[in-house]
């Protein structure tokens, strides 16, 4: 009677215990897995990103790799500068209409010395020149004009976005030089090499997502809200809270 009465009381001691691991295990997974306020649309989000990184690893990153492999540095260099001095025309646009006279004396430089002594944007002239960068699309020219930045959006092939940058996408497309090539193979063959070329220069940090982070689609949304805060605020904090999505 007694044997049978110690092996009840450890039967119930595992029970016990694996209740209290099981309760342990659902209270952490619910921790993760909380509620982002700025991402209300998660779940479809996940699985849009899931599509996306399927696409990514079987078509876009193998296609950028051997980009990577095949074109010498000096033409990777030179593709990666010829659209950087287009985006800088665009830079230019959004910095002056917000009002940010350094930057956009700087962006209007850097056209004006990359498209001339550059050879056509081949050649980053104005980095050497110590002429600094003002990335500045219509999206952060909404969030300079006090638009919020609403929920975070995972665009099919695109990635991630907000809403404001969703809306704002149009303007910036049209705010691309690439986009008013009249002639379609060449305006598709440019907007290709462009993506392939911007895709390249991210293979390292897919790596490190890969290698990292424990929930790639959570480092990649918070990642993505910090990188946004940091262009909307030049790199310093504000006084006043950002606008609530």
């Amino acid at each position: 009677m007694a044997l049978k009465g110690l092996r009840r009381i450890h039967r119930l001691e595992r029970a016990a215990i694996g209740a209290a691991a099981s309760l342990f295990c659902i209270c952490g997974q619910t921790q993760v897995r909380q509620a982002d306020p700025r991402d209300p649309l998660e779940s479809i989000n996940r699985a849009v990103y899931s599509f996306n990184d399927g696409l990514d690893r079987a078509v876009i990153r193998p296609v950028a790799g051997a980009y990577v492999k095949v074109a010498p540095h000096w033409v990777r260099k030179g593709v990666t500068n010829f659209f950087g001095n287009i985006g800088d025309v665009w830079y230019a646009v959004n910095n002056a209409i917000t009002l940010h006279r350094q930057a956009t004396g700087d962006s209007v430089g850097r056209v004006m010395i990359n498209s001339t002594l550059g050879v056509f944007g081949l050649i980053d002239v104005a980095s050497e020149m110590n002429i600094e960068k003002h990335p500045a699309d219509f999206g952060l020219t909404l969030g300079r004009w006090g638009v919020g930045p609403g929920p975070y959006v995972v665009v099919p092939v695109l990635g991630p976005y907000t809403l404001r940058e969703v809306v704002a996408w149009p303007v910036d497309y049209q705010g691309n030089l690439v986009s008013h090539v009249h002639d379609l193979p060449t305006r598709d063959g440019l907007t290709l090499l462009s993506a392939i070329d911007l895709r390249a220069s991210y293979l390292k940090a897919g790596e490190v997502i890969d290698g990292a982070a424990l929930d790639a689609y959570s480092f990649t949304r918070d990642s993505y809200f910090q990188r946004q805060r940091y262009r909307l605020y030049d790199g310093e904090e504000p006084e006043t809270p950002e606008p609530a999505p």
